[in-house]
């Protein structure tokens, strides 16, 4: 996915999923900010710190929600 990465939502979603899947950790919170870092060079993540957390933070939980 690295190859087609782009400055939006939808791109760092799939990325983040992409690393969440492959990422061991229990701690669910200490779990995302791994997964945004490895993800730093990420062109969203540069651009809009923030928003990226709260995607990451948004996903997890409502994902969550419909296991």
């Amino acid at each position: 996915m690295k190859d087609r990465t782009f400055n939006n939502a939808d791109s760092f979603a799939m990325s983040f999923d992409e690393e969440w899947q492959k990422f061991e950790c229990e701690d669910e919170s200490l779990k995302i900010d791994k997964v945004i870092d490895l993800l730093s060079e990420h062109p969203f993540v540069q651009s809009n710190p923030q928003t990226a957390f709260n995607i990451a933070n948004f996903r997890i939980k409502s994902l969550r929600r419909f296991r």
